[in-house]
């Protein structure tokens, strides 16, 4: 079922048989340069359900980006409830797998993921944040109009948070 579409992709529920394809970018060094390593196969499996039990709880998640030309998965993107500096509040989050990037295809889910957290899920505010030495997820941010909330630690790694307000 898809939960979102764009002009390019679809945004539909992660399954347990998305794992070979999402390992693609979950464990891909380049990839998650700014996670503390890349996912074994048992992380990718245990990511995929730990967004299936947030579909549940929480009526978003991490959702399958599917291109439409091919009907080709090239990463995840949605909406997750994340710490941000001891809040728990609604963030936007993606990966794309590393022959789709620089494309546009993660401003294009994401943007979708911001209205949808506004228009859908009545969120007032929804956040994005990453590591500070993340340049390329800051560039995302800015495109979908988020400015600077705050800079806080976590896991010893400075972070910034951004934040766009539904007016």
């Amino acid at each position: 079922m898809k939960i979102l579409e764009t002009k390019r992709l679809y945004l539909r529920e992660l399954r347990l048989d998305d794992k070979k394809e999402l390992m693609k970018v979950l464990s891909n060094p380049k990839s998650m340069e700014f996670y503390p390593h890349p996912f074994s196969e048992k992380e990718v499996e245990k990511w995929i359900n730990w967004n299936i039990n947030n579909y549940k709880k929480y009526k978003h998640g991490l959702w399958a980006v599917i291109l439409k030309e091919g009907d080709i998965f090239i990463g995840d993107c949605g909406i997750t409830m994340q710490e941000i500096d001891d809040e728990s509040l609604p963030e936007i989050g993606f990966h794309i797998i590393n022959d789709y990037c620089n494309k546009g295809f993660a401003t294009e889910a994401a943007l979708a993921c911001k209205e949808y957290a506004f228009n859908v899920l009545q969120y007032p505010r929804i956040f994005s944040y990453t590591i500070l030495r993340n340049i390329p997820s800051q560039k995302v941010a800015k495109k979908l109009g988020m400015e600077v909330y705050k800079y806080f630690e976590k896991n010893d790694e400075k972070q910034i948070a951004h934040v766009a307000v539904n007016c």
